[in-house]
C-alpha cells in the first residue's frame, strides 16, 4: 500500500503496518447496515497459542474515560494472554465472553487445572454513527476476526473502526510502522490505532503540523468539544520488558497531541505496548531464567519512533476512511475531500 504521509525521518516497514513486527496478524469483521455500523478488530501478537506462550506487555491510561477489560492483570503480571480485541463500549464485556470461549476451545484446562484466562478487550464509543445499543457483535464475529487474521489488512472504517469518528471526520483503523536500527541490529516497531477523539468541527485538528482546524470553513457539523475516546496498540519485536514497555506506552500520547489533542475530559485514551520477543511459559520446568533486554540507554529511538508512527497511524485512519451517514443521518465526511488544504504535505 502507497504512504500517504511521511511523519518524522524513520524508514517504515514493507507494508507500514504493525504486521511489519515479525509474527504479528490483524484480522477485522465489519458490520454495516442502516443502523448497525460496528465490528471488531483482533490483534494476535503470534499464531500460536498465546495462553501458553504469553507476550511481554505493559499498558498505559492517560485518561481512564473508558471499559477496556484485562488491563488490571496485565499491569500486574506483565503479559497478554489472549489475542487482543477492539470493540465498541456497550459490546466489550460481550466480546471479552466470546474471547474466553475461543481461548476455552484450545486449552481445555483453563478454570480447572490451570489458572484463569484474561481476556483484553479496548473499546471506544461508536454511538454518534452506530446504534450501538444494538450490541450486533456476535460469538461468530469475534471468531472470524480472530481466525481470519493476516499479515495485511484494511484501513479506516472497516472493523473496530466502522463507526469511529475523528476530528469530526470519519475516523477508525490506521497503522504506521517504523524501522529501528541500533548499531549492527535491526528491529521494528509498529502501531496500530482505532481512532476516535477530537471536536466535532475539526477545529483543533493539525495535519502533520499545519494546523487545519482554522481553514475548514464549510463543515457543517455542530460544535462540540473533544471528546470519544483513542485506542492505541503498539508491537515490537525488541527485547524489552513491561518496565520498557509502559515507558514506550507513554509516548503514544504526544503522537496524539500532535494531532491537536489535549485529552478532553470525555477521550478515553488507553495505550498497549507488547514485545514478541521473551515469550513466557504458562508452564516453565524451570525456576530462573536468563533474559536479555535492552539498555535503558537506547530507549530514546524507540520513544521517538512511537511518537512518530503514532502520529501517522491517526492521519491515516482519517485518510484511508470513506464518508459515513451515521443511523441517525448526520453525515460524517472523509479527510480526503479536504486534501487540497494539505495536499503538498502528502507523499508524491
Amino acid at each position: 500500500m502507497k504512504r500517504l504521509v511521511k511523519i518524522g525521518e524513520y524508514e517504515t516497514g514493507l507494508k507500514n503496518n504493525i504486521c511489519d513486527v515479525p509474527g504479528v496478524l490483524v484480522g477485522h469483521v465489519t458490520i454495516m447496515d442502516d443502523v448497525n455500523k460496528t465490528g471488531v478488530t483482533a490483534i494476535l501478537p503470534h499464531s500460536g497459542n498465546l495462553f501458553r506462550e504469553k507476550v511481554v506487555a505493559a499498558s498505559d491510561v492517560f485518561n481512564g474515560f473508558g471499559k477496556s477489560i484485562g488491563l488490571v492483570q496485565l499491569d500486574e503480571l506483565g503479559t497478554i494472554e489472549t489475542p487482543i480485541l477492539l470493540s465498541n463500549a456497550l459490546s466489550a464485556s460481550k466480546v471479552a465472553n466470546s474471547l474466553i470461549s475461543y481461548m476455552l476451545k484450545d486449552n481445555k484446562d483453563i478454570g480447572v487445572t490451570t489458572s484463569t484466562v484474561n481476556p483484553l478487550v479496548l473499546e471506544c464509543n461508536d454511538g454518534s454513527i452506530n446504534q450501538t445499543q444494538n450490541r450486533v457483535i456476535t460469538e461468530n464475529d469475534v471468531f472470524d476476526a480472530i481466525n481470519n487474521a493476516s499479515d495485511d489488512f484494511l484501513e479506516g472504517g472497516v472493523g473496530a473502526g466502522t463507526g469511529m469518528k475523528c476530528n469530526g471526520f470519519k475516523g477508525g483503523i490506521g497503522s504506521s510502522s517504523r524501522i529501528i536500527k541500533i548499531k549492527d541490529k535491526e528491529y521494528v516497531l509498529g502501531v496500530l490505532v482505532n481512532s476516535n477523539y477530537g471536536a466535532s468541527n475539526g477545529s483543533e485538528l493539525i495535519f502533520n503540523g499545519r494546523k487545519l482546524g482554522g481553514l475548514i470553513k464549510d463543515y457543517n457539523l455542530a460544535q462540540e468539544e473533544d471528546k470519544g475516546s483513542i485506542v492505541i496498540v503498539i508491537a515490537t519485536n525488541a527485547p524489552l520488558d513491561n518496565r520498557q514497555l509502559k515507558r514506550i506506552a507513554k509516548r503514544a500520547e504526544l503522537g496524539v497531541a500532535r494531532t491537536g489533542s489535549y485529552g478532553g475530559n470525555g477521550s478515553g485514551d488507553i495505550m498497549v505496548a507488547f514485545s514478541t520477543e521473551n515469550k513466557v511459559s504458562h508452564s516453565p520446568n524451570y525456576m530462573e531464567e536468563n533474559v536479555i533486554r535492552f539498555s535503558d540507554s537506547y530507549l530514546n529511538t524507540f520513544f521517538r519512533a512511537t511518537v512518530d508512527a503514532t502520529e501517522e497511524a491517526i492521519l491515516n485512519s482519517m485518510l484511508h476512511a470513506k464518508e459515513l451517514r451515521s443511523y441517525n443521518g448526520t453525515l460524517y465526511k472523509s479527510l480526503m475531500e479536504y486534501r487540497s488544504l494539505f495536499e503538498d504535505l502528502l507523499e508524491k
